[in-house]
């Protein structure tokens, strides 16, 4: 493996958009003090949070449990601008930097992004000057390393790093799910990344938390091979052994899945030849899946008129298609639209489908919702 710039960061990131939430349905700050305690002491780095996560309560828990218990320079923390969620105009995408570096206290940025570029907004970031202004807060040491996090296909990529050279790392979603999946094209984008030579920020390792309790053959396949392995283990480290990986992100939500993940990448050791081809014989299978690939990161419902639990009625429905739990799967679904719409409320206005990363048929997927569950 060659050298690359980020070669030598710890290879798990702590992502900060899934934080453990009390009864209220606030973040529990002191379980999120405690998890990056038990991250810091196992020689870990790399806090990853957004201007548009949580409404801002993930930048604020940084500064919290982070930022003001902990040195500057003992850690990295990188945060994103949204010039598409959060923001109007060319003014209020450049004041999401400044409200960032308020509520985080954090002084400068080890890693900015311009955040979750696809293919219906990718020019809003020019036409905003954006690549200008994030190069400008370099020169002025309020930004160590910047680029972007993608969510579009290779072409636009490749159009994207051309226009934009100096880009210095690029946040991908890669897992062992998707790494065929057309939509998603992560094998591809992969490629285009490292053919202009950018280092890669893992994020969806896990698909959205999928991939930790996946359909019982792929379980079968990876415990034949390390039944003593977590199933998220596999993901995880399968993601971290690419070339050119900074770091993976995982989006923790309790301190179990914090001292799981640590227990593997305390001292990393990528994947041997067995355990890849247990990962090859594990595409194979999920290929052959019908499911919605729903990675449950919730940009949809901000803007749903109907207030349409999508993410969660979508996973009620794949307890149907993956486990053939149908029953369970409708008890899921009655759980989630107590407080929200149905499916059968959708009237078809798009602002799903646009704000999607996986460029999902939203709309085609809650008519199919709607016929199984109203």
């Amino acid at each position: 493996m060659e050298a690359y710039f980020g070669a030598n960061t710890p290879k798990l990131g702590f992502g900060l958009m899934r934080l453990p939430k009390d009864k209220k349905g606030n973040i529990d700050l002191e379980q999120v003090k405690e998890m990056v305690d038990q991250f810091m002491a196992a020689g870990q780095t790399y806090f990853d949070t957004a201007y548009v996560y949580d409404d801002g309560g993930s930048e604020r828990a940084a500064k919290a449990a982070l930022v003001d218990r902990y040195p500057r320079e003992s850690y990295t923390l990188a945060t994103k601008l949204c010039a598409w969620m959060g923001a109007h105009d060319e003014k209020s995408a450049k004041q999401q930097f400044t409200t960032s570096l308020e509520r985080t206290g954090a002084g400068y940025f080890d890693y900015y992004l311009l955040h979750a570029l696809q293919a219906g907004n990718y020019k809003t970031y020019d036409k905003y000057h954006l690549w200008d202004f994030v190069r400008e807060q370099k020169e002025k040491g309020l930004i160590k390393h910047w680029g972007f996090s993608f969510h579009a296909t290779p072409e636009i990529l490749d159009e994207v790093l051309t226009a934009h050279p100096d880009s210095e790392f690029v946040q991908l979603q890669l897992n062992y799910a998707d790494w065929e999946n057309p939509a998603v094209t992560a094998r591809a984008n992969y490629e285009v990344a490292r053919k202009h030579g950018k280092s890669i920020v893992v994020m969806e390792p896990i698909k959205g938390g999928a991939l930790a309790n996946p359909i019982p053959a792929v379980q079968d396949i990876f415990r034949a091979v390390d039944p003593d392995a977590s199933l998220a283990s596999w993901a995880i480290r399968y993601a971290a052994s690419l070339d050119g990986i900074i770091t993976v992100l995982s989006g923790m939500s309790n301190l179990t899945q914090m001292e799981d993940n640590l227990a593997y990448m305390k001292d990393f050791q990528p994947l041997n030849e067995t355990e890849r081809a247990a990962i090859q014989k594990v595409q194979e299978v999920i290929n052959g899946v019908k499911s919605i690939p729903c990675t449950a990161c919730h940009y949809c419902t901000a803007g749903c008129p109907k207030h349409i639990p999508i993410p969660e009625i979508f996973a009620a429905r794949n307890k149907q298609l993956l486990w053939g739990q149908l029953e369970e799967g409708k008890a899921d679904y009655a759980k989630a639209v107590e407080n929200g719409g149905k499916a059968s409320d959708c009237i078809a206005c798009g602002q799903c489908v646009r704000a999607c990363p996986q460029q999902l048929p939203v709309i085609d997927h809650l008519k199919d919702c709607a016929s199984q569950f109203d």
